[in-house]
């Protein structure tokens, strides 16, 4: 009983650093935009959103019922198999954060749970329906939806706002840009913290310390909002770098209409009980807000690495997960074993993040290099007349870039001047 309480503690912090890594790793999801276009300060920006993750924490507890209810067959699962899937969820957030990718922290924790769950109980302890209507649908709907909804709300403001002054619009949507991040934050709240939520009841049921069907007690959804507001109030600042800057660039309207569709996109999930991704839901809205303006871009080279670590989110979790539950079945050594692999990796991993630091200072600082479909479409684009010459020479070392340019003279011979 005493190895059981131990290891009943142990899931309990370690679903809470969770939540911590979900805050950190997901506060680019509400205050991205909103620091990009300098409506507010950074600093400023994540204590807003902390607060406001912590309020929405309590105002519904429909996702957490999803995960401690509805994914796995709560009645084979035991406390080893939710640590295990911790620990995949974990890993993949903290790899995706170093490299500044906004992967989605809610299918790290479920794929983390799913590959824990197969690896202990079989294929038979996974509930197939609600794994496909309640996580993967949702997975692929929320960044179209949002997106298609940013794509147009941006056109809709744009032509509401031609013949109001640039100054005055600019203001106007910076403040709806606070609003709406605001209400992103709160969206956040309702929907992540009550993932981290569930895991915890989940494993107290699996423990005996919840009857089934239990919801959360009133500790638990203390806990989880404090965990993932101290979160994001540190601010994952390298995600937010990505988010503000990399996937396009945004103008007040533009972050205006991409958070406003996409807290309603995440609020209509949790109202449903969806296990969303936040992050899918905001950077479909991104991006659908890039290409709503005339003349704006995105930058598809992040959009496609992004969309990479989408689609290995789930797997990459369920294996990391898998392989810890195996260890943990050999018993409290191999518990330990696993507890002592996650503590290094993650120290490990934020050695290599001081290496290069992003912070509140410099977020804003980054320049994305084009990507490969941008340098294609320059590859095959015609420059304008007189430039060849100019574009020889300022991609070409200097020796050459002076041969290039007497082959250009001699091909190209000066048209001489009738004498007078």
């Amino acid at each position: 009983m005493e190895n059981f309480s131990l290891i009943l503690a142990i899931v309990v912090i370690t679903a809470l650093a969770f939540d911590f890594t979900n805050g950190f790793h997901d506060t680019a999801n509400a205050m991205a935009t909103t620091i990009s276009t300098g409506a507010m300060k950074p600093k400023v920006a994540v204590a807003m959103s902390a607060v406001l993750n912590l309020v929405g924490a309590f105002l519904s507890i429909e996702v957490a019922n999803t995960i401690s209810k509805g994914l796995v067959d709560e009645s084979g699962i035991q406390p080893e198999v939710i640590f295990a899937a911790l620990v995949g969820a974990i890993l993949w957030n903290l790899l995706t954060w170093l490299v500044g990718l906004p992967s989605s922290s809610s299918h790290a924790l479920m794929g983390g749970l799913v590959g824990a769950t197969i690896a202990s109980a079989g294929l038979g302890g996974v509930h197939g329906d609600v794994l496909v209507t309640k996580v993967l649908i949702p997975a692929v709907a929320a960044p179209l939806v949002a997106g298609i909804a940013a794509m147009f709300a941006t056109r809709l403001t744009y032509r509401l706002g031609k013949h109001t002054s640039e100054k005055a619009s600019g203001k106007g949507y910076r403040a709806g840009q606070i609003a709406s991040a605001g209400l992103v934050s709160l969206a956040h709240g309702t929907n992540d913290a009550q993932k981290t939520m569930g895991i915890i009841t989940l494993a107290l049921v699996a423990g005996g310390a919840l009857a089934p069907d239990s919801d959360p007690p009133v500790w638990v959804i203390v806990s989880a909002g404090m965990a993932i507001a101290l979160g994001t109030y540190l601010g994952g600042w390298r995600i937010i770098r990505t988010m503000g800057k990399g996937l396009t660039d945004l103008q007040p309207q533009q972050g205006f209409a991409a958070q406003t569709s996409a807290a309603t996109v995440i609020l209509a999930s949790s109202h449903l009980g969806f296990s969303l991704s936040t992050t899918h839901s905001v950077s479909g809205a991104v991006m659908g807000a890039g290409l709503g303006r005339k003349g704006g871009v995105v930058r598809w080279s992040t959009a496609t690495r992004m969309f990479v670590a989408w689609g290995l989110t789930l797997p990459a979790a369920a294996l990391v997960a898998a392989l810890a539950e195996w260890v943990t079945s050999f018993g409290t050594w191999g518990t330990a074993v696993v507890a002592v692999f996650l503590i290094a990796s993650s120290a490990a991993i934020w050695v290599v993040s001081r290496r290069e630091v992003v912070d509140h200072t410099n977020v804003n600082d980054a320049e994305e290099t084009p990507g490969v479909v941008t340098t294609a479409i320059a590859a095959v684009t015609p420059p304008p007349a007189g430039t060849v010459t100019e574009e020889l020479t300022a991609t070409i070392p200097a020796p050459a870039a002076a041969t290039a340019a007497e082959t250009t003279a001699s091909t190209n011979p000066p048209t001489p001047t009738p004498a007078v």
